[in-house]
């Protein structure tokens, strides 16, 4: 299942996609997080050191070798160099499952020891001094497009995207990549404007969006979103002392986590496997084809020299039952 935590920056939404990945580790789900915001946080929110956050490798950094495993034997791609973050797999193409080893995983993915649990986690890269004023993040977050885009995953089995925050999520059409997408919102006129963004598009797309309140302290923050979110509120998270002590560098074990908050968890688990039933692959598929076409002839043909259009395969569609049968049970 892929899920996306999205949000106004300050929302908590790390903090939150890190608890969600702490619980779905303590279940002993498969998770891999990726940290694809420009401020990279999720590391240490899942409780690396700064030094060991800023070891983990950058997916930016080692794109070539994601499009040259990706790219496979598919022969509508002519180059790695052709290809671009929307590149959709063909016949061909390499799929990425969440269990298994492979080049893309063994370069760029680190294991996170959590208390219960382990988590893998990609991280995009920062945003560096080098980048200033010459690149937009989004030339970051490709590689992280391209895995999704050729990513065959299972029930039971999670890749949780920290998307960058604000409203940029749209520059791309990777907000169109998940099952579902977590909107965290404070009980404030600033915390809901985002999701009326996200809101719109989502459902022209046919996102599945929930809105996980935070930093609700009583009734009246809880019937302030309720009546600006309506029946896409999910649940809420009230103040936590285990989050407190975690940001001031004093962490105690997951266990100790506040019940509510757990159980709100639960509620975000719940309804992420909810979403399996509602899975479109076909949809997902023309999805993908259609943010690629769009991106080939505003930019991608003009900076490739060649005819991105040709890269799409007619008659592949992305599905579970590519998978080889083993990992079906």
């Amino acid at each position: 299942m892929k899920i996306a935590f999205v949000g106004k920056g300050g929302s908590g939404k790390t903090t939150l996609s890190s608890l969600f990945i702490r619980r779905l580790a303590a279940r002993r789900a498969p998770v891999t997080a990726v940290d694809a915001d420009i401020n990279q946080h999720l590391g240490v929110a899942l409780g690396l050191t700064e030094e060991q956050a800023a070891a983990v490798p950058p997916m930016g950094e080692r794109l070539g070798l994601i499009k040259d495993y990706l790219r496979g034997a598919n022969p509508r791609i002519l180059s790695a160099e052709t290809m671009i973050k929307t590149t959709p797999p063909g016949e061909g193409s390499r799929l990425l499952r969440l269990g298994e080893d492979n080049p893309i995983f063994d370069a760029c993915a680190r294991a996170v020891p959590l208390d219960d649990g382990v988590a893998r986690l990609l991280v995009t890269g920062p945003f560096t001094e080098d980048d200033l004023g010459v690149a937009c993040y989004h030339s970051k977050t490709g590689a992280v497009e391209l895995v999704l885009n050729h990513l065959v995953d299972g029930r039971g089995e999670f890749m949780v995207v920290d998307m960058t925050a604000g409203s940029d999520s749209f520059a791309s059409g990777m907000f169109t990549r998940f099952d579902m997408t977590f909107l965290v919102a404070e009980p404030t006129r600033k915390g809901v404007s985002v999701y009326r963004q996200y809101r719109d598009y989502a459902r022209d797309f046919g996102v599945a969006l929930r809105v996980v309140g935070n930093k609700v302290q009583g009734q009246e923050d809880l019937d302030f979103l309720r009546a600006e979110v309506g029946d896409d509120l999910l649940v809420a998270f009230g103040q936590s002392d285990w989050v407190r002590a975690l940001e001031r560098g004093s962490g105690r074990p997951f266990g100790d986590l506040e019940p509510e908050n757990a159980r709100a968890l639960d509620v975000l688990i719940d309804a992420a496997d909810a979403a399996y039933a509602r899975r479109d692959w076909e949809r997902y598929t023309q999805q993908m084809v259609h943010f690629h076409l769009k991106n080939a002839a505003s930019w991608g043909n003009e900076r490739t020299g060649a005819d991105l259009a040709a890269q799409v395969d007619p008659g592949f569609t992305l599905s579970e039952a590519r998978l080889p049968s083993p990992q079906l049970a």
